[in-house]
């Protein structure tokens, strides 16, 4: 057959087209089938990273920042942290101490509110002002009297409500439990204790003495007199000194002339130690520079004021300091002492009055007594801190009235004649 004829009688030219379209089409599908069947199968590969947010990628970039500092860096953030670390510390600190403090504040506020407003304790006292007493010196008074608790606020008050050269001077009867305001007026009136007896103890007295004449005067009742004297509590440094012995006050009761109050046994035996005190204070530094200790210069002041007389304190002084140092004389042989133990001064001691078994007893006992046998004056507790310097060892009362001093024993056997 003839090629002509062969075109002519098969499927049109635009059918054989559409026929080879649908074929490549079938063929694609198929493909596409087969591809997705080995994805499948296939291993998964690494894909791309999805985008993240604006925090994610924050955290990925301080993480990586970490990663990277350089020792410098690492440091200097550390400090910065400590910084940081220090200053909230600070910060709790301070918290804590204003908090203690406003407790603090609080406390104090309420303590002075009850002391400016008074207490609860009954009964009065009787209080002595002196003449010209400042304000600073009846706040000191009245803390040692237990009737304020702080001099410093109660001066403060008294200025802030202008009573300060309004007080008057004298005796006063003040209620225990005033306040503030109760004293400021108080003590801007006149004296109002009952009357006073003017009564004068001398130099030299030992309280047994002090006793009697204060009980002639109508002022004391003597067993309570002598109880305060051993156990009765008085606010004084120096009375917390004392060793704790039978008439524990002895040569602490200061001798002057006072104006005391009927019955007021503690107020005169602490109106005498404040004296004391005032003697005390003045030679403050001298007893803190001595050797011996405050009981043992009051007991040697005790012995000078008891066996001076008219002579020389200071010069008496030297024999017993001399003596108290000395290995060949080392008994002071004090007259005083034993009659001190005899309650008696008698003129003339016999042999056996010096046995006498006493630590008061010089004759037998070396040293110093075991504490002081009268009150002494001012002029004698200065010679026991200031004795002259001298190589007497002996003193003695001539006939012709005066007194004798001596280094050694047989120049004073000279003397006694």
């Amino acid at each position: 057959m003839e090629e002509k004829e062969i075109l002519t009688t098969g499927p049109s030219q635009e059918e054989a087209k559409k026929a080879a379209m649908a074929q490549m089409e079938n063929i694609f599908e198929q493909v596409s089938v087969i591809k997705a069947e080995e994805e499948k199968t296939a291993p998964k590969t690494e894909e791309e990273p999805k985008p993240q947010d604006e925090k994610s990628n924050k955290t990925e970039i301080e993480l990586i920042t970490r990663q990277t500092l350089t020792d410098e860096e690492k440091e200097e953030k550390e400090k910065i942290n400590d910084a940081k670390r220090h200053k909230k510390n600070v910060g709790k600190f301070i918290v804590a101490v204003v908090c203690v403090f406003a407790a603090v504040l609080v406390m104090l506020g309420g303590f002075f509110f009850v002391d400016y407003k008074g207490s609860d304790r009954d009964g009065t006292m009787i209080i002595t002002i002196p003449e010209g007493a400042s304000t600073d010196k009846i706040a000191e008074i009245l803390k040692d009297k237990n009737l304020i608790h702080s001099e410093l606020f109660f001066k403060a008050m008294s200025r802030l409500q202008g009573h300060d050269g309004k007080y008057q001077w004298g005796k006063f009867e003040v209620k225990k439990s005033g306040g503030y305001e109760y004293l400021f007026k108080a003590l801007s009136q006149p004296g109002n204790a009952p009357e006073t007896v003017k009564v004068t103890i001398p130099e030299g007295y030992e309280i047994y003495k002090v006793a009697d004449l204060l009980e002639e005067k109508g002022l004391i009742d003597k067993d309570r007199f002598y109880y305060l004297v051993d156990h009765g509590d008085f606010d004084y440094d120096f009375v917390k000194d004392i060793p704790k012995r039978e008439m524990r006050l002895e040569g602490y009761l200061f001798p002057d002339t006072y104006f005391f109050v009927p019955g007021d046994e503690e107020g005169i035996i602490n109106e005498m130690l404040a004296r004391f005190e005032e003697v005390y204070l003045k030679y403050q530094s001298n007893f803190a520079a001595s050797e011996m200790s405050m009981d043992e210069i009051i007991t040697l002041a005790s012995i000078i004021e008891r066996e001076a007389g008219s002579a020389d304190k200071k010069q008496v002084a030297s024999v017993f300091t001399n003596r108290l140092a000395s290995s060949e004389y080392p008994y002071l042989q004090s007259c005083a002492t034993v009659q001190y133990v005899l309650k008696e001064r008698k003129s003339v001691l016999s042999y056996d009055d010096t046995q006498i078994d006493s630590p008061y007893n010089t004759y037998i006992n070396p040293g110093l007594p075991v504490g002081p046998i009268a009150s002494p004056g001012e002029a004698s507790i200065e010679a026991a801190l200031n004795p002259d310097s001298t190589d007497y060892y002996f003193f003695v009362l001539g006939s012709d009235g005066k007194h004798h001093f001596s280094k050694t024993y047989a120049e004073h056997l000279r003397h006694q004649k």
